[in-house]
């Protein structure tokens, strides 16, 4: 993931996301953790929603 300015928030959320990609890929070389991925995967989805929508908060023109 490449780095993005933005704010506190959004750099958190960036690093958050991260972890999860990190944490897949370790899972991908362990046996029997689909279930734990597919859970990864959900969760990786909602900080990404929570993401764009701080982006586009922040991109209003009455942000701060």
């Amino acid at each position: 993931m490449s780095y993005e300015a933005g704010s506190k928030e959004c750099r958190h959320l960036i690093e958050a996301k991260e972890s999860l990609l990190s944490a897949m890929d370790s899972l991908s070389n362990i046996s029997s953790t689909d279930i734990l991925q597919i859970q990864i995967k959900e969760i990786y989805n909602k900080l990404e929603i929570m993401h764009d929508n701080r982006k586009k908060i922040e991109s209003t023109p009455n942000y701060l």
